[in-house]
């Protein structure tokens, strides 16, 4: 769980700029309330989704009156996806720029009661401790030192309470190896980002409870996400990559993106 070169400052200086420049890439839009459609898609996903996002929403489950601590929003879209389910969200990102852009959206979905929200690094999170029910990160954890991470989000976490992720990641050494010549590299990327190991998920897990997880997108359909392939095309893909991996576990090792669910333990009652 070591972090990368640099300092920790340099670090987390290095997401501030790279989000400077996706919040103004996503301000020279007009930010549009969530469709009906969207927001139909993630409200109730089944357990068998072969999108990982929707399991991610599929593991969130019912939180309505639960506190849920949105860790590196981002410009909001999933803030205000979880608010749509009647929670309380607090929505935290290291950069201003982000948040601001997060709040316009949060306004315009009219959920801006509903969601408050803070600017802070996922090293030092900004809230109470055991002040949360569920803590929900989105492709945040692969920026980040995990170690500090992981004891933040256990401190604020409530007894019983949950972690939900969805990460890259990289287990196949071969390629690994592969992807070191492929010259394609998106867009807003920091030097620091990296795709997550196996073993760093199951670290990070093991400092707070108990482990669930699935693994999606083999390498046909992170190219097909690369190449913009059609939208039938990759559900297609989709549902072929989620087939294959439940018969054959094999092939986990070359999936690229993991969700998991961490829930921490319940406290004892009085005998």
């Amino acid at each position: 769980m070591t972090h990368p070169r640099g300092g920790l400052g340099e670090w987390e200086a290095a997401e501030v700029t790279r989000s400077a420049s996706h919040a103004a890439r996503a301000r020279s839009l007009r930010i549009r309330p969530t469709s009906a459609a969207v927001i139909a898609r993630y409200s109730s996903p089944p357990a068998d989704a072969p999108d990982s996002l929707e399991y991610a929403y599929h593991l969130l489950g019912d939180v309505a009156g639960r506190t849920v601590l949105d860790l590196g929003c981002g410009e909001g879209r999933d803030a205000t996806l979880i608010a749509y389910r009647g929670a309380r969200v607090c929505a935290m990102d290291i950069s201003l720029d982000l948040l601001r852009v997060a709040r316009e959206r949060a306004a315009a979905d009219g959920h801006q009661d509903a969601v408050t929200f803070r600017c802070g690094s996922t090293h030092a999170i900004p809230l109470p401790d055991r002040s949360v029910d569920v803590v929900f990160g989105n492709v945040i954890l692969h920026h980040v030192d995990l170690a500090r991470t992981a004891r933040e989000v256990s401190r604020v976490l409530r007894p019983g309470g949950r972690a939900i992720f969805r990460e890259p990641i990289r287990d196949s050494r071969a390629l690994s190896i592969l992807r070191s010549f492929v010259p394609y590299r998106q867009a807003h990327v920091s030097p620091f980002e990296r795709p997550l190991r196996w073993n760093e998920v199951t670290e990070f897990a093991a400092a707070l409870g108990t482990l669930r997880y699935r693994r999606f997108e083999l390498p046909p359909v992170r190219l097909l996400r690369v190449l913009s392939a059609s939208e039938a095309l990759r559900k297609a893909a989709l549902a072929s990559d989620r087939a294959l991996l439940r018969r054959f576990r094999m092939l986990e090792r070359y999936a690229t993106i993991v969700v998991f669910e961490v829930r921490t333990q319940e406290p004892r009652s009085a005998l």
